[in-house]
């Protein structure tokens, strides 16, 4: 019989529910905006210098949160200069409430954004087919390799749009991470229906290696408070846990087994640590800079 469990990615709108909520219940945003302002402007040092414009890429730029805090370090570094600010987005929804964040932010009339709802694949096929190769000055990738069938050629694709003094700067979970021990566990029992592949940092310096592309990484402490998990019928931990299996009402249509085992794995300490009476489930990210 097969099964009735469906990839949340199935349900955009749903999919989005659960991310901003874990948005509001992880510590996510908090670590990078740390790293952004305390580690990113040492490696934005070379990525402009004499350029009358800078050209950025964002790929997977979503609501633009962490976009705009990157932007500002960078015209905090080069000051006057125009920034060229391209973002491949495929979420229409999440495209507006970028343009929504920028229509309310001052100190962008140097910033010309361009937006493009495609995927980073369909932006690939599309500049191959238009025969262009537009060279940039420093590509981030955040939290978005999850969801790119082949992830060695698109970084290496990326790489190669790298100008001489560029960065690419991917985040992703660490493989030090609960992610990393849930999803080794347990993602063949979880319908990724092509739509979503785990990666970590561990996988990513591994084809890095591969390649020979030099590099250096970061590793960011980040927790997400998954209390609500362990609470029946709880509508937050419900979607809460769809965002950790990327399973659509996984509470509801997991095989029973599956769903106990789950839910116990998760508060092992490999995955999570219990404080002050919550179950603090282990988000944390690396940062990865490659060298063009």
């Amino acid at each position: 019989m097969a099964s009735p469990m469906r990839s949340l990615l199935t349900d955009p709108a749903r999919y989005l529910q659960c991310f901003r909520l874990f948005l509001a219940r992880s510590t996510e945003h908090q670590c990078m905006r740390a790293f952004v302002r305390g580690q990113l402007p040492a490696l934005l040092a070379s990525i402009g210098n004499g350029k009358p414009a800078i050209n950025i890429l964002s790929v997977g730029g979503g609501a633009g949160e962490i976009d705009l805090l990157i932007l500002s370090e960078v015209q905090a570094r080069y000051p006057g200069v125009t920034i060229n600010n391209d973002v491949i987005e495929p979420s229409a929804d999440q495209i507006i409430k970028y343009k929504e964040r920028v229509a309310e932010t001052s100190n962008l009339e140097k910033v010309k954004f361009t937006w493009h709802e495609e995927t980073a694949y369909e932006y690939e096929i599309r500049m191959n087919a238009e025969k262009k190769s537009k060279k940039w000055d420093f590509i981030h990738m955040i939290q978005m390799l999850y969801y790119v069938k082949d992830v060695p050629v698109t970084i290496r694709y990326f790489h190669s749009l790298l100008e001489a003094q560029a960065k690419l700067l991917i985040i992703l979970v660490s493989g030090m991470s609960g992610w990393e021990t849930l999803w080794k566990k347990y993602g063949s029992s979880l319908p990724l229906d092509d739509l979503c592949s785990y990666v970590s940092s561990a996988n990513l310096k591994g084809m890095l290696d591969s390649a020979g592309l030099k590099y250096q990484t970061y590793e960011l402490p980040s927790y997400m408070d998954i209390t609500s998990c362990f609470v029946e019928g709880d509508k937050d931990g419900e979607l809460l846990l769809d965002f950790l299996t990327e399973t659509r009402e996984f509470a509801k249509t997991a095989p029973p087994e599956l769903k106990r085992q789950v839910l116990e794995e998760l508060r092992k300490p490999e995955c999570s640590e219990e404080r002050d009476g919550k179950v603090l489930f282990n988000n944390n990210l690396s940062v990865i800079v490659i060298e063009p």
